[in-house]
């Protein structure tokens, strides 16, 4: 079996090796943060985006040396990661930074450590998915709006309830709502809806992730005067939507076929992921 290697705070080490202690403070209190970024044809896709994100984080987690974790430590860090493990041109990608000290709930201090792990992939584009997904709405434990509901941190259990919620029932995807009982995101993505030509998505103060790929789609159907808005979605609204779909820097955009009966279109994200694969 080839042997298949990870970064654990600047060191190249076999993935099978053991690297956390039973003091870790990502293990015990989900200390960190974590970002997933996409090798593409050979470059880090986004990496600007995803090292701005990555260092907004840091410093509401109040984790030291954030500005060393930028777009040039990124793209050195994967690349000789992907070189390592002789990956290729496309691999999925995922940094964990966590807060390298002891203590209980008072940490003795606020030093970066990091784990970067790189996984082949073979889809040499964004791909859309030939069947839409299902989804439906998971409600039993609405997400915090707060300081931290933007940050992808290692504190994932919404998450996690809602990955058992969909595996239960059988869907494809899981759509979350936040304290309030309006519409937030997905389990793995950001939510955007299309009702009559205009598409809506929630905003950062409904509580969702500050997506990359979130923000790129955005940026795409500005410039392509596709009118897009920042709201507070009702829920309701997917019982009238023409279309429903997801995004993340992993997958691209994935459109949703059904929610409760209900039967979408995919027409406007069909259209946005050859805007994505042309840039």
């Amino acid at each position: 079996m080839k042997a298949h290697f990870i970064n654990f705070n600047g060191q190249i080490v076999p993935s099978e090796q053991s690297v956390l202690n039973i003091f870790n403070r990502g293990f015990r209190y989900g200390d960190g943060l974590f970002e997933t970024m996409r090798w593409m044809k050979g470059e880090l896709k986004f990496a600007e985006l995803h090292a701005d994100r990555i260092s907004r984080g840091m410093k509401i987690l109040k984790i030291e040396d954030y500005s060393e974790i930028d777009t040039y430590f990124l793209k050195e860090k994967v690349s000789e990661l992907i070189r390592r493990n002789k990956i290729g041109a496309n691999a999925r990608i995922r940094l964990s930074i966590f807060r390298d000290s002891e203590g209980l709930y008072s940490p003795t201090g606020n030093k970066l450590g990091y784990a970067i792990e790189v996984n082949k992939i073979f889809e040499t584009d964004y791909t859309t998915n030939n069947k839409g997904l299902i989804v439906d709405l998971y409600d039993e434990i609405p997400k915090p709006v707060n300081k931290l509901s933007n940050l992808k941190t290692s504190n994932s259990l919404i998450y996690v309830l809602a990955g058992i919620f969909k595996t239960q029932n059988s869907l494809d995807e899981a759509l979350i709502i936040n304290q309030n009982g309006f519409l937030c995101e997905s389990m793995s993505s950001n939510v955007f809806v299309v009702f009559n030509n205009e598409i809506y998505t929630p905003a950062l103060t409904e509580g969702c992730i500050a997506g990359v790929m979130r923000q790129v789609v955005m940026k795409i159907a500005k410039e392509n005067n596709l009118v897009i808005t920042e709201a507070q979605i009702n829920p309701a609204i997917l019982e009238q939507a023409d279309e429903v779909f997801l995004t993340n820097a992993s997958k691209g955009i994935q459109w949703v076929m059904g929610y409760n009966g209900k039967r979408y279109f995919n027409e406007i994200s069909r259209f946005l992921l050859g805007k994505l694969n042309s840039l």
